[in-house]
C-alpha cells in the first residue's frame, strides 16, 4: 500500500465513523438539524477519500499532484465539514461570523481544488491499449 492510499483510507476511515456517530445522535435526537453535516462527511469524507485511495492503490501517478490532491482534499474536507457544524449547529458562538465563514467556504474551497487536481491526474493517466 503507498503513502497516498494509507492516509486516505485512514481520513476516511474517520469521516465514516463522525458521519455514523451524527447519524445516531440524529436519529436518538430525533433533531435533522446536522443532516448537511451527516450527509458531507459521508459523502465527501468517507466515499470520496476511500474512492480516491483506491484510484492511488490501482494506478501510479505523479507524486507530486497526489500530494497535492491529497492534502487539499484531507484539509478541505476537515474545514468543511467543521465549519458546515459550527455553522448549522450554532456551535462556537463566540467566534466572529466571518471565521465561521472563512472556515466554512474555505475548506469547500480547498476541497474543490482537490476535486480539480484529482480531474486533472485522471486526465494525464495513460491509456493502455
Amino acid at each position: 500500500m503507498n503513502r497516498y492510499t494509507k492516509r486516505l483510507l485512514v481520513f476516511a476511515a474517520i469521516f465514516g465513523l463522525i458521519g455514523v456517530g451524527l447519524g445516531g445522535h440524529m436519529a436518538g435526537a430525533g433533531s435533522p438539524t446536522l443532516r448537511p453535516v451527516h450527509a458531507h462527511a459521508l459523502v465527501v469524507g468517507w466515499l470520496s477519500l476511500f474512492s480516491w485511495s483506491i484510484y492511488y492503490q490501482l494506478f501510479s501517478v505523479s507524486r507530486r499532484l497526489a500530494s497535492a490532491q491529497t492534502w487539499t482534499g484531507i484539509i478541505g474536507t476537515v474545514f468543511l465539514v467543521i465549519g458546515m457544524w459550527i455553522h448549522l449547529a450554532g456551535a462556537l458562538e463566540a467566534l466572529p461570523y466571518a471565521v465561521t465563514l472563512i472556515i466554512y467556504i474555505g475548506g469547500g474551497t480547498v476541497l474543490i481544488a482537490s476535486y480539480i487536481l484529482f480531474f486533472i491526474i485522471v486526465l494525464k493517466q495513460k491509456v493502455i491499449d
